[in-house]
């Protein structure tokens, strides 16, 4: 019995970290997408929260006029995301984003948890973009669509909205039809959504310029009104200090949340190594410019202590006496969050197509409409998901789930850039031969053995190999390793120390210094290790392992940062992910067809044996991509 229990445990872990097998096969996804049109689809769904809310917010109570300081820090931690994410692109031209990242570099488990994690992700960020449309659209109208609400349908239940949003229903169902119509279809009315955008956001940044005044970033307290002095600080251009300029940075951050949706379109995308890497860097560019110039003029326009938390440029525009200027920001808004809304609900069913065509999802939901090119069932489902959560919860309750997702999307990429760097590639070896340990591709159990079995020696290239190997490959996984575990505890220990970092540091330099030096010291025997060529890709990160390296801490950090009730919310969603995975996905993954052997005694892989549902299929190792 013993026996038969360990054989069940050891092919159950076998089949959680077995990876994907990439296709070169024709895909049912029309292939319409270009540079602008993605560019435009990176720029929609991102910009938007932070032009429109964080410019003021986080002036007013986190960083004063240094929120232009707050917004480069975020930026460069998006672009360290953004680089990882572009590599990936340019390895895997594959619908599904991280999820199909992580599925080929790490494994089926840490692959589910991801597309798990971003279904939840995403729908959570149209329904919360819907509603924010929807009370945008409710103060053009003076309050009045949310008076009949609340006296019409009003909820007096814990946990819900105060009344049922019909109108951010109504909102979600017109984005899902128009995504179920056609991807070209959806990108026309998204590029003229983000045109709209631009045009707004150049409007306030040209008006607000010319109302600017210099003195507003160098106020003394004095000038500051009394009933504010107690909450706006020291004044002058930081006047909360460097830790505002921190922690507003890590608010800024979310203003830049939506740029991943690229990566999404793989399938639908011309040229799509070339493409979607070129796209992503763009598209932050444009954004980061963007949202500097607009905290600039903003707080240049209006003093940082008097912005509006919610509608900044409106209520700034109000009191300069700028009513047609007001109106056009005010309705520029509207657009901008619904192509916000747009770039949410768009990666969803690309999410769930790949899923399902992989079948660790219900396989219904990956057919593909023949007149739209569409998956017409995943994007209905997704539009029901979404509208069901903006009908009936706020805003405040749907955006406390928004960013964890996403953070743990970006440090998943980013290890799995790395992984692939220091991955050892050969041609797989027939079944009836015997590959030698250092031949064999992966991060295996025998190379990561083997890198124990070698330490000191593998931990510090002493053979100073200039190609990977199953042992410098194993080295350079418990590096990695090492890495995330010590990140993880530097992060917790700083969420730790909160401000008494800044206010006394000294109990926590020891502590402090205890996890850093051996985290540097990990990050430089990890330089160390030989490196797979990227010569071949379009596009490859530079400065490797310090930017995904960077990346991991930088968004673990901020996931720490996150409340208490955010996790615990995240935690329940995850296990119903895991009920479903170990009792559907385990047993219905193609990748378990693909693998089991053939009547001629060849697996799967080796084989070219097709996975269900696929008849002229021809699979590369996942180990294989430093060479596609």
């Amino acid at each position: 019995m013993l026996t038969a229990v360990q054989r069940a445990a050891a092919s159950l872990w076998k089949a959680t970290w077995r990876k994907k097998h990439l296709d070169d096969g024709p895909s049912e996804l029309a292939r319409v997408l270009g540079l602008l049109d993605l560019t435009a689809l990176g720029v929609g769904s991102t910009m938007g929260l932070g032009v429109y809310v964080l410019a003021g917010s986080v002036s007013r109570l986190q960083a004063g006029p240094a929120v232009v300081v707050s917004f480069l820090i975020a930026a460069v931690a998006s672009v360290f995301a953004g680089l990882c994410y572009a590599e990936f692109a340019a390895r895997v031209p594959k619908a599904g984003s991280a999820y199909v990242y992580a599925y080929v570099a790490v494994g089926e488990a840490i692959a589910f948890i991801i597309g798990w994690t971003l279904i939840l992700e995403y729908a959570i960020g149209t329904a919360s973009m819907s509603r924010a449309v929807s009370s945008y659209v409710d103060n053009l109208v003076g309050q009045r669509m949310s008076t009949f609400l609340n006296g019409t349908v009003h909820m007096d239940m814990p946990f819900m909205a105060e009344y049922a949003d019909f109108f951010s229903l109504f909102i979600v169902v017109i984005i899902t039809l128009l995504l179920a119509f056609g991807v070209k279809e959806s990108s026309y009315v998204n590029m003229l959504f983000t045109f709209v955008n631009l045009v707004t956001v150049a409007t306030a940044f040209v008006t607000s310029s010319i109302y600017a005044k210099p003195e507003n970033w160098s106020l003394s307290p004095e000038q500051i009104p009394a009933d504010l002095r107690d909450k706006a600080g020291t004044g002058g251009f930081m006047p909360f200090g460097f830790k505002g300029v921190i922690q507003g940075a890590a608010t800024c951050f979310f203003g830049f949340v939506g740029f991943d949706c690229i990566a999404t379109t793989s399938e639908e995308t011309k040229n799509p190594r070339r493409n979607i890497p070129l796209a992503i860097v763009l598209s932050l560019i444009i954004i980061c410019t963007a949202y500097c110039g607009v905290a600039t003029s903003l707080t240049l326009m209006w003093p940082y202590y008097d912005q509006d938390v919610d509608a900044p440029f409106t209520y700034a525009f109000d009191q300069l006496g700028l009513t047609a200027v007001r109106w056009v920001v005010t309705v520029g808004a509207v657009f901008a969050l619904a192509t916000n809304l747009l770039g949410c609900m768009f990666p969803l069913p690309r999410i769930l197509y790949s899923m399902s065509t992989d079948g660790i999802l219900f396989r219904f939901l990956g057919n593909v409409n023949s007149r739209t090119h569409t998956p017409v069932i995943s994007t209905l489902l997704s539009g029901a998901l979404a509208g069901i959560m903006a009908l009936l919860f706020d805003l405040t309750q749907l955006i406390e789930m928004l960013s964890i997702g996403t953070l743990l999307a970006y440090s998943i990429v980013a290890l799995c850039v790395l992984v692939l760097r220091y991955t050892a590639h050969v041609e797989p070896a027939k079944p009836d031969k015997t590959t030698d340990l250092d031949s064999e591709p992966g991060f295996s159990v025998k190379s990561i053995c083997a890198g124990i079995s070698r330490a000191p020696r593998a931990l510090v290239n002493w053979e100073r190999s200039s190609v990977p190997t199953a042992t410098s490959t194993g080295a350079a996984g418990i590096l990695v390793a090492a890495f995330g575990a010590l990140s993880l505890a530097l992060c917790v220990l700083l969420s730790r120390a909160g401000s008494t970092l800044y206010s006394d540091p000294a109990p926590w330099t020891a502590p402090l210094l205890s996890l850093g030096v051996p985290l540097v010291v990990v990050l430089l025997l990890l330089c160390l290790q030989p490196q797979a060529s990227v010569s071949h890709l379009s596009f490859a990160v530079p400065c490797l392992p310090v930017i995904p390296a960077l990346s991991v801490f930088l968004n673990t950090y901020l996931m720490m940062e996150l409340r208490g009730e955010t996790w615990v919310r995240f935690a329940v969603w995850m296990i119903i992910g895991l009920v479903v995975y170990f009792s559907y996905s385990v047993r219905h993954s193609g990748e378990r067809t693909c693998n089991r052997p053939t009547s001629n005694g060849v697996n799967g892989v080796n084989g070219h044996a097709p996975a269900v549902g696929d008849s002229n299929t021809t699979y590369k190792h996942a180990e294989g991509l430093t060479h596609l």
